[in-house]
């Protein structure tokens, strides 16, 4: 059985930019066997789907109503393993990603990576405002410290996966997948890299990001919950620090000037105070503990998880394959 690489394109309403799209992608891939495309259309007004199949596209999965580019990913995912795909790369619909570039991108997959990121010419992309640009490397400075990876563009949604890595992703956030998909990817100990490529001129602006500061506070949103489900004994641990450490400092400062003053003054304040915060830290602790433990929980139901969605796309690949 050969390789099958599986493209997939979450869409809303794409009917104008996705002929472009298609038009961008490759039929054959060196070191491939099988292309295939995949639209994902979440809940489109337009002739999206139409036009889909009008130009070839090989599969096409829709929501009843728009759930959002985290769930179009997800969905695109169990698509994608279903059609029996070796690889599968995710782009968007409105052709800013080049399309030449995916056989660059899926080569350490074929290596024996788990996900490649396609890094954007950041600061060479006209369309970016200064802001967006520093706010693009002060972003993925912050995701490669929380997830222990290299990646230069956290935010780029131009991927590809390996089929292990498609059966472990999960994703909690609405938003989007992109930042949560590499904090978990160290957590499970898939293999990431990444590696540059190029892009298409802009069609029409983003609607991921309506503002920097929306951009800001959600991406944030999604650091902090991502950290906190996949390593919360870490999270808490750093949280509680903050409370316990200017708590303790109370103390001292209350017990030495109690010890040195030769008029005795009880300080009330500043003694709750301290035992206020040193016991929020401790309780921060426990916290963190007890979801470490359910963490562990939820790694053996993900482990189990993983087993059945392995089994049951074999299962099908087989009996396709068969017929």
């Amino acid at each position: 059985m050969g390789v099958k690489l599986v493209i997939q394109i979450p869409c809303l309403d794409e009917e104008a930019t996705l002929p472009e799209t298609l038009a961008d992608l490759p039929r054959e891939v060196p070191g491939v066997d099988v292309v295939e495309w995949l639209v994902i259309d979440d809940g489109s007004t337009d002739r999206t789907v139409e036009v889909a199949r009008e130009l070839g596209v090989d599969h096409v999965v829709s929501h009843r109503g728009n759930r959002g580019l985290a769930a179009a990913f997800l969905t695109g995912l169990d698509a994608a393993l279903a059609a029996g795909a070796d690889i599968v790369v995710n782009t968007d619909a409105d052709n800013q990603y080049d399309g030449s570039c995916i056989p660059d991108l899926i080569q350490p997959i074929l290596a024996g990576a788990d996900m490649v990121i396609g890094e954007r010419p950041i600061e060479d992309t006209p369309e970016f405002s200064g802001t967006k640009k520093r706010l693009q490397r002060t972003g993925s400075w912050v995701v490669r410290k929380f997830s222990g990876t290299s990646v230069r563009d956290a935010a780029s949604g131009f991927r590809a996966f390996s089929r292990d890595a498609a059966l472990r992703l999960q994703v909690y956030g609405r938003y989007s997948y992109t930042m949560e998909t590499l904090v978990q990817a160290n957590a499970e100990g898939l293999r990431v890299t990444g590696v540059p490529i190029r892009t298409n001129p802009q069609t029409r602006p983003s609607r991921l990001v309506k503002s920097s500061m929306q951009y800001v506070r959600r991406s944030a949103q999604t650091i902090v919950r991502s950290f906190a489900i996949y390593y919360p004994f870490r999270f808490f641990l750093v949280v509680g620090l903050v409370p316990f450490l200017l708590g303790m400092a109370l103390l001292v400062r209350w017990l030495a000037l109690y010890l040195v003053e030769d008029v005795y003054s009880p300080r009330l304040p500043s003694l709750i105070m301290g035992a206020v915060l040193t016991i929020v830290g401790v309780q921060l602790w426990v916290v963190g503990f007890l979801g470490d433990l359910q963490a562990a929980t939820r790694r053996l139901l993900a482990e189990a998880r993983v087993r059945e969605r392995r089994r049951a796309f074999d299962e099908r690949r087989i009996t396709d394959g068969d017929a």
